[in-house]
């Protein structure tokens, strides 16, 4: 393969294994169950006590769910996450918890919830006997939050829960768990991005903001680029191929401008391009036929339209004879007498006299004759094609051929000359160097490479009237005084799958250089595994916290203060009640009344 051109994988996920049964207790607590619940993958696993967790969770499947193709008719349920194997035949069929980030459709949760727990091996019986640590979205609605909460404990009965956010989970996992660390996250995903930050270990709530940005929308701008580009692969470009160019062909641009003006340079779009092979097929229909089978084809297109024919004359004939007999009848109405029946069944003929009746049965009858001669000289015609193309006996005496044998065979010679397949073959080997059917099927992506991701901070680029993250960075620190804000840009922290394209920390570190005082420092930290460390930092934070009884919420907490109830910690959001005005008792809204209608009528 040339250089610069890369095949598409097209992966396609196998389906996950059934454990047969998971850890059930490690002494006398426990072993929680860790699930971040993402928007674009979910993973589950075990927080195993020990020296040796294990290195990832056990689970990871893209959390979309799609009903069986057999329905209600017997055939397979909803299938989840890594059965569904491609997601491209099946994109109209797909449905999502979610909305943007935040888990909306709790009946299709609970199909994500009962694949996880079915995969990892849960072995108690009617219920789910494990503490379990969630994630769940920044500020996350009280309404989302009541609604997972009754999910877990009323369907499954687990004992306890805690929620955390993944950034602030990944966070933990990436800095020293002996300090109360300060920073600001930087955190992109699949639906939107966050800047959070971060006093002394934990979350500053009022001062988060969101940008409605990311992976998806990215992948969506590159398709529809694509698209416009290559009008004649519509069907080629698909989502799932413009998430695998994002993540492993696409890069973040230090200097947009700048980057754009080195693409204007034909060197430098040569060496820099990355041509993407749509699969295609090398077999041409008109080069692959010999002249036999060419010469073939006609004769069974020839077959096909003298049956067509014979079946239209058939047809035509019936009609013409319904009709003749019609009109028999009506003439022998006239020879019996039957003269009121005849007049009636000439106006129903449209006819006036009897007269025009006999020119028309004239002309049918010529007709009809007609059509019978010509149905049984094709079928003579056809009888003597099918004797002509048998082999000939050999009990037959030679006969030696006539002159009009002669010309007949020379009329057929220039059809099966051996001669005629040695003058195609030149013209074929002439032809296909013309055009490079490879090349055709290639998709040549350029400054998309960089226009796509490039979104996240400069969102007018698909007409989104948000800020980017520079501009949104810089109006998070404003509202801190200038010690807060020194203390902030000392540990910039960028964590989630969308921070991942080469280029990502440069970029940062230029806008924090654009925008910070002169001589001023700060430092940008990359997360070590920004797809996986949320759940590393949740199954880490499960295992210190496992005896910690002010961080999770129990069953007892379900039940006396609501589903929304969350108990805060160094991971979590902070918790928000819901206040209701107090509302007057019945009693004293009556006397009030009362009163106040005795005063009207002192007044009166």
């Amino acid at each position: 393969m040339e250089a610069n051109v890369f095949r598409f994988r097209d992966a396609r996920s196998a389906p996950d294994p059934v454990l047969e049964a998971g850890p059930v207790a490690f002494g006398s607590q426990p072993v929680p169950l860790v699930l971040d619940n993402g928007s674009f993958q979910a993973r589950a696993g075990w927080a195993c006590p020990g020296p040796d967790p294990g290195p990832e969770p056990r689970l990871q499947f893209r959390a979309v769910c799609a009903r069986g193709r057999g329905g209600a008719r017997g055939g397979s349920g909803p299938q989840v996450g890594n059965a569904l194997g491609s997601l491209e035949p099946l994109r109209w069929m797909l449905r999502s918890p979610f909305d943007r980030n935040v888990p909306v459709n709790l009946e299709l949760q609970e199909l994500l919830l009962d694949y996880s727990f079915q995969h990892l091996g849960v072995s108690s019986q009617g219920c789910v006997d494990h503490p379990i640590v969630l994630t769940e979205a920044v500020c996350n609605p009280l309404y989302s939050r009541q609604m997972m909460s009754e999910l877990l404990f009323e369907c499954y009965r687990i004992p306890k829960v805690a929620y955390g956010i993944d950034s602030l989970f990944s966070f933990y996992h990436n800095v020293p768990k002996n300090a109360l660390s300060s920073g600001l996250i930087i955190s992109s995903g699949y639906q939107c991005t966050h800047i959070l930050p971060v006093l002394e270990g934990r979350l500053d709530a009022k001062n988060c903001k969101r940008i409605n940005l990311g992976g998806s929308q990215a992948a969506g701008y590159l398709q529809r680029l694509l698209q416009l580009k290559y009008p004649g692969h519509l069907a080629a470009i698909t989502l799932s191929r413009m998430e695998e160019i994002l993540q492993e062909h696409s890069y973040i641009a230090e200097d947009y401008g700048a980057e754009l003006q080195k693409w204007q340079c034909p060197n430098y779009y040569e060496n820099n391009v990355h041509k993407m092979q749509l699969p295609f097929s090398s077999k041409l229909l008109g080069s692959t036929l010999t002249a036999e089978e060419k010469q073939e084809r006609r004769q069974q297109q020839l077959r096909r339209l003298q049956e067509l024919n014979a079946r239209r004359r058939e047809e035509k004939l019936q009609l013409d004879q319904e009709r003749l007999e019609r009109l028999l009848y009506v003439q022998e109405l006239l020879e019996e007498g039957q003269m009121d029946q005849f007049h009636k069944a000439l106006i129903e003929l449209n006819m006036d006299s009897p007269e025009e009746l006999q020119s028309y049965i004239q002309k049918l009858t010529l007709a009809v004759e007609q059509a019978k001669q010509k149905i049984l000289q094709a079928e003579a015609n056809l009888e003597v094609d099918v004797v002509d193309s048998k082999p000939e006996t050999p009990d037959l005496e030679p006969l030696e051929p006539t002159l009009e044998d002669v010309e007949n065979v020379n009329e057929f010679e220039p059809l099966f000359s051996e001669e005629t397949p040695e003058v195609e073959k030149p013209q074929v080997t002439t032809v296909q160097p013309v055009f490079n059917l490879a090349a055709y099927h290639q998709l040549s992506v350029g400054t998309e490479r960089i226009r796509a991701p490039e979104i996240i901070f400069q969102p007018s680029l698909i007409g989104e009237e948000q800020a980017g993250i520079a501009e949104t960075l810089h109006f998070v620190l404003d509202r801190y005084p200038k010690a807060i804000q020194d203390i902030l840009v000392q540990n910039v922290f960028l964590t989630g799958g969308n921070v991942m394209y080469p280029g990502m920390k440069a970029r940062v570190e230029k806008e924090l250089l654009e925008m910070r005082p002169f001589q001023s420092s700060f430092q940008v930290q990359l997360a070590s595994n920004p797809v996986l460390d949320a759940w590393y930092g949740a199954r880490d934070w499960a295992l210190d916290h496992l005896e910690d009884s002010g961080a999770w919420v129990t069953r007892k907490d379900y039940e006396e203060k609501g589903g929304e109830y969350l108990k805060e910690h160094c991971a979590s959001n902070t918790y928000v009640p819901i206040r209701l005005p107090k509302q007057a008792s019945r009693a004293s809204e009556t006397s009030g009344r009362g009163s106040g209608a005795n005063g009207t009528g002192d007044q009166a």
